[in-house]
């Protein structure tokens, strides 16, 4: 492609967010919350809008037949850096494609996968629509797609907790706003990706939290203990009243037989 507009953040991303306290957390929360619903390996894993792997590639390490799709070449170099530090029987089990999410059934020639992630993505786009039909559409029946976004039922707390009053009141109605890397994201609900993903004929099978606690205050990694900060953040994932104040949601549908 083109233009890519992920490659100035692609270093940011990688090197940086997913590098920290809160970077670490999302990939042990999501992934722990995933082997709830997932079939055993060696089933089939698309994960659009990818990346360098981070969600994925520890599905590898477990035998998961993966393959991460990303508009993004600056992003899917990462990736395969990441890739190439893995075994032969990992780096085997992982194919990366160029392509935008929207795109997934050409540039599979169709193929379904028993599941599908798309993580950290419909927050960037104008809508979510077109891209959770496309994932519908890639899912065999019986399987698992796997959906992050931003919860839009908690925009007021950032601003809030930074001191930025006037937007903290606008956050209450407010259903975007400008990420920590400067890029604007958009906010969705259960409630509304749930309807989506049941038109495409996968049913909602569970939500969680992901990030509460490490989200709003500024954990230094060095004097961190990283693994205790993921099981409190676990534990909290799963019940209310705590899922529901995460930063961002993960919501997990069944396709139906």
């Amino acid at each position: 492609m083109v233009d890519d507009a992920w490659q100035p953040l692609a270093d940011p991303f990688v090197e940086g967010a997913y590098a920290t306290v809160k970077g670490q957390v999302r990939t042990h929360v999501l992934h722990q919350q995933l082997l709830r619903h997932l079939p055993p390996a060696p089933a089939s894993v698309l994960d659009v809008g990818g990346g360098a792997g981070h969600q994925s590639l520890p599905l590898a390490r477990l035998g998961y037949d993966v393959t991460i799709l990303d508009p993004s070449a600056a992003m899917l170099a990462k990736a395969e850096d990441r890739v190439a530090q893995e075994p032969h029987a990992v780096r085997s089990r992982i194919g990366l494609v160029q392509a935008a999410g929207e795109s997934a059934v050409e540039v599979t020639d169709g193929r379904q996968f028993s599941a599908v992630l798309c993580h950290g993505v419909l927050m960037y786009l104008p809508t979510p629509d077109p891209l959770v039909e496309v994932l519908c559409r890639c899912v065999e029946p019986g399987g698992v797609v796997s959906v992050m976004a931003l919860n839009a039922a908690t925009m007021a707390v950032r601003p809030a907790l930074e001191g930025r009053w006037a937007d903290a009141l606008a956050g209450f109605d407010a259903d975007s706003e400008i990420g920590v890397l400067g890029a604007s994201t958009r906010g969705d609900t259960v409630e509304h990706l749930s309807e989506l993903l049941r038109r495409g004929g996968v049913e909602a099978e569970d939500w969680y939290g992901v990030w509460l606690f490490s989200d709003w205050i500024d954990l230094p990694l060095a004097s961190t203990d990283v693994e205790a900060v993921a099981e409190v953040e676990l534990r909290a994932s799963l019940r209310d009243p705590y899922r529901q104040l995460s930063r961002v949601f993960h919501l997990v549908g069944r396709a139906r037989s």
